[in-house]
């Protein structure tokens, strides 16, 4: 049995393990949303940075990729992403159902945010999410450069995100 992954945000562009197949694939009843401060990867405890998760949305669809795991390599790619996804216990990791665009259905491992985290930061308006990011930088870099890499794949991959469309035109207006 196939393990999935399902990707929506910077693992998209870094999944950071062999992917033996991607699909493009949607994952009902969350939205993707820089709902998450981030602390470790792409802001500090001092300056926050924001990064995307899963929030839970009646009647909301958030499209990704489906990533194959490699026979054999599931143990480690799940100790891999555990120690990446949930270094601070913001994310949760779930099983959850997601419809490839061939109308497949699979289970795949997801990390979705913990709306009851202290890193927990939804609805927050675009230009304050904007504002955030272009200032903050994180151990993994500046956290422009995970909004236009993330931006910029998705894109690629023919998935319209409107919100992160207008954030990363206006992150770039604010730094230049």
């Amino acid at each position: 049995m196939t393990m999935w992954v399902f990707g929506y945000g910077s693992l998209v562009w870094n999944p950071g393990f062999e992917v033996a197949e991607q699909r493009l694939a949607t994952l009902e009843g969350y939205a993707r949303s820089f709902c998450m401060r981030s602390v470790h990867h792409r802001g500090t405890h001092e300056n926050p940075g924001l990064v995307l998760a899963l929030d839970a949305a009646a009647g909301a669809s958030c499209q990704g990729v489906a990533m194959a795991v490699r026979g054999g390599q599931e143990a480690d790619v799940l100790e891999y992403l555990r120690a990446r996804e949930l270094i601070s216990s913001a994310y949760v990791e779930r099983n959850l159902e997601v419809r490839m665009a061939d109308g497949e259905i699979a289970q795949a491992v997801t990390y979705v945010i913990d709306a009851a985290h202290v890193q927990y930061c939804g609805g927050m308006p675009l230009e304050a999410q904007a504002e955030i990011i272009v200032a903050a930088h994180g151990g993994r870099g500046p956290n422009t450069e995970y909004l236009y890499n993330t931006a910029q794949h998705l894109a690629e991959l023919g998935i319209a995100d409107t919100d992160l469309e207008w954030l990363a035109r206006r992150v770039r207006a604010l730094a230049a």
